[in-house]
């Protein structure tokens, strides 16, 4: 187990970054495209990037520890590693790569939102960014846990819809499909890119828009990350809300699209 310095700044200051990979069909899903992701947050924070087989073998190394399950997560940290005190980064910084694999198991059904009080700061380069500081989506989420919820509903500072604690968000109106723009404050999601790619391929329009959250009350939505792909939004704060034949056919075309 790789021990962290005391003095890590992604220990003190939250300096650095994350990808959380899907392990299943015996692969790393999505591979490519989440080291890709990282080496772009690096340039944002002004840190190297890891090469995509030092993460790959600790990546393995973790699922080992698991007894590679047919599914897990595996979470790759890229701390900004030791600097002096204060928030000057060192001349040369020397990142420390971690990595933990646990069994993921697919949630059945569809997912409850309850909108958060906690909001995203979309004027925050770290607002499209997995960096290792995540102290807003963890206060989002529970208070939507003690709301009775599965995971929050974030706007940002404007008040517009912008994601969810820990997936992108989408929504349905007249055959047609929304997604807030990354301009909200939105993570760049790894899923969020196949399911703008899944609607082209099925002929559905998208759009990617600013909007507050009474524009979107009582349309059928679903979120999407790494882990879960699509889940459709059965309730949003108490509320009941429709499904949509689209949710599936979007789920289905990505479950296909090639890794």
């Amino acid at each position: 187990m790789t021990e962290i310095a005391l003095d890590d700044r992604g220990f003190t200051l939250g300096h650095g970054l994350f990808e959380t990979v899907l392990w299943a069909n015996d692969r790393l899903e999505h591979w490519d495209d989440h080291v890709e992701r990282l080496a772009r947050g690096c340039r944002t924070l002004r840190l190297p990037a890891p090469d995509a087989e030092t993460l790959r073998r600790a990546a393995l190394v973790a699922l080992d520890a698991v007894a590679s399950p047919p599914r897990a997560a595996v979470r790759l940290n890229w701390s900004a590693g030791s600097g002096a005190r204060g928030l000057d980064p060192p001349d040369t910084p020397q990142p420390v790569l971690t990595a933990t694999a646990a069994i993921a198991t697919l949630p059945k059904g569809g997912v409850s939102l309850a909108t958060a009080r906690v909001r995203r700061n979309d004027r925050s380069p770290a607002a499209r960014l997995k960096t290792l500081s995540y102290i807003d989506n963890v206060l989002a989420r529970a208070e939507a846990r003690e709301a009775g919820a599965e995971e929050a509903l974030m706007l940002n500072t404007a008040g517009e819809v912008a994601c969810a604690a820990a997936a992108n968000i989408f929504w349905v109106r007249h055959d047609e499909v929304f997604t807030p723009s990354l301009e909200c404050g939105v993570l760049d999601g790894i899923m969020r890119r196949q399911v703008i790619a899944a609607c082209h391929a099925l002929g559905l329009p998208l759009q990617e828009v600013f909007t507050n959250l009474s524009r979107i009350a009582g349309a059928p939505m679903f979120i999407t990350n790494s882990l879960v792909g699509v889940r459709a939004v059965d309730r949003l704060d108490g509320r009941d809300l429709p499904g949509s034949p689209l949710v599936a056919a979007i789920a289905k075309a990505v479950s296909r699209a090639p890794k």
